[in-house]
């Protein structure tokens, strides 16, 4: 994400970096070199240096991100100055800590001064996305909200579909609902695919076959998971990359917390949940992408040759 808006914005630009990993923040400069590049030494110092928009890109729990802004002495709201400053967070977390760090953000700024800005703008679309700039924002602000524009113009840099939610955390509430749903239909896509491939059929035929039926869907289609039925995909290349089982436990943890704290009933989530909780701990299926949850169902994996992994 980050190469991809640096590259796109104008070179004149100063773009200001921090990560908590030191060869990270050195890959980056490296492959940016000439770019305009300027490492910090925390969040605080970019947030004092960026002139109006500061994005944190994706960050697992609630807390961590909650500590990102409030820590007293590095957090970003310990800049000196807040005021008409907007942050973007793309974490994927549950939305009671994203409205507390909205509300915690328009705090921060003295009661006559331009007061700061936070937007959730949660991503969907994988390391393949990312590399080719193909992400979906899903940003939580109405269409007519007066800084949606320059928000889609900065997310254009990265992706092909930026949606306006409506309004706080709803950027949140609709990455929650597609990962619920994602997840459900790629372990559904395992599934029938070790079912078939078991009673006979040839796994590509039997892609094939779903694609145009009524079990058609994007799973089956762009990254099958059993190997070889889509050759381009993470999940024929050792099923390195992508999105990590971990990640899709954890989604599938915060949409069913979602569910019952808006009392929305989940006839498929504990199930779920369950079968990429087993998965992420199983040491043939960790740190690897979460279609390789029919591994764990014990799915025949056709012998593939696997290339070098490009992280796509």
């Amino acid at each position: 994400m980050a190469v991809r808006l640096r590259r796109k914005i104008p070179q004149s630009s100063q773009f200001y970096i921090y990560d908590i990993d030191d060869k990270v923040i050195d890959r980056f400069k490296e492959e940016m070199t000439g770019f305009g590049v300027k490492a910090m030494k925390s969040s605080k110092d970019v947030a004092d240096r960026s002139s109006n928009l500061v994005i944190y890109r994706e960050i697992p729990p609630g807390s961590h991100v909650k500590a990102v802004y409030s820590d007293s002495e590095v957090g970003l709201l310990a800049a000196q100055n807040t005021s008409s400053k907007i942050f973007v967070d793309c974490s994927t977390i549950d939305p009671a800590t994203s409205l507390a760090v909205g509300e915690a953000v328009k705090s921060s700024t003295p009661q006559n001064a331009l007061p700061a800005k936070f937007f959730d703008a949660p991503v969907s679309g994988g390391t393949a996305a990312a590399s080719k700039g193909s992400l979906t924002f899903m940003v939580g602000a109405a269409l007519m909200d007066p800084y949606f524009p320059l928000l889609k113009e900065i997310f254009s840099c990265m992706g092909t579909s930026i949606q306006a939610m409506g309004g706080p955390s709803l950027g949140l509430a609709a990455k929650l609902s597609n990962n619920y749903l994602s997840g459900i239909i790629a372990l559904a896509t395992s599934e029938a695919m070790n079912l078939g491939m078991r009673l006979g059929l040839d796994p590509k035929v039997l892609s094939d076959c779903i694609a145009t039926s009524s079990g058609a869907n994007w799973v089956n289609s762009t990254v099958n998971p059993v190997p070889g039925v889509c050759p381009e995909a993470v999940t024929s290349k050792g099923y390195h990359g992508g999105f990590k089982i971990q990640l899709m436990k954890k989604d599938m943890s915060l949409a069913i917390d979602a569910a019952r704290q808006v009392g929305a009933k989940l006839v498929l989530g504990g199930a779920g949940l369950a079968a990429y909780s087993e998965a992420a701990d199983d040491l043939k299926c960790r740190d690897k992408d979460s279609r390789v949850v029919y591994r764990w169902l014990g799915g025949k994996e056709p012998n593939v040759v696997v290339e070098a992994d490009d992280d796509s």
